[in-house]
């Protein structure tokens, strides 16, 4: 799944902080002290940081050409 530019609740902007987490997150920070950093507070926001699974990788091994 691709991160989305918006929260789906509430709308405000989350797809510039995507990458910035992801590098964080493989230097082994926290995702609570990540996000509690970027500002993102709604619950709604963090669901969607914590519920990305990057499966990209896994899917285009079985698109048809």
């Amino acid at each position: 799944m691709i991160i989305p530019v918006r929260c789906f609740s509430c709308g405000k902007p989350l797809g510039h902080l995507w990458e910035e987490y992801k590098k964080r997150l493989e230097n082994g920070e926290s995702p609570k002290k990540i996000l509690d950093d970027f500002g993102v507070e709604r619950f709604c926001c963090r669901s969607v940081f914590l519920g990305q699974a990057d499966n990209l990788e896994l899917i285009g091994k079985f698109k048809k050409a």
